[in-house]
């Protein structure tokens, strides 16, 4: 799977989704850029877009997008919180469908 790791998630994750290609969206030069455009940036190049960003899965009709987006919910955006959801989002990525959004949090 190509996978775009949204610039508020900490970069470091990236190292831990092996069997993947990951990119940042830092990587890719899109820091700068919000929401529908990133998603439809995202849609050309890659299969699943995380994030810790809960608005673009509210405000924007992901049916239209061929990409799934993964929410990661932890307490911050911090890699030590993060980390804990990697079991959690590994599966995410294996069942992921194009145009739907997941949220993966602690249980």
């Amino acid at each position: 799977m190509r996978i775009l790791i949204d610039e508020c998630v900490d970069w470091r994750l990236a190292r831990d989704i092996p069997g993947h290609s990951v990119k940042t969206a830092r990587q890719m030069g899109w820091t700068t850029i919000k929401n529908g455009e990133l998603l439809a940036l995202a849609a050309a190049e890659f299969d699943i877009f995380v994030t810790v960003d809960r608005n673009p899965s509210f405000q924007q009709n992901l049916g239209s997008y061929p990409l799934a987006v993964i929410v990661l919910a932890a307490t911050s955006n911090r890699l030590a919180d993060l980390q804990p959801l990697l079991p959690k989002l590994l599966a995410a990525i294996g069942r992921a469908q194009p145009g739907t959004a997941e949220f993966i949090g602690a249980d």
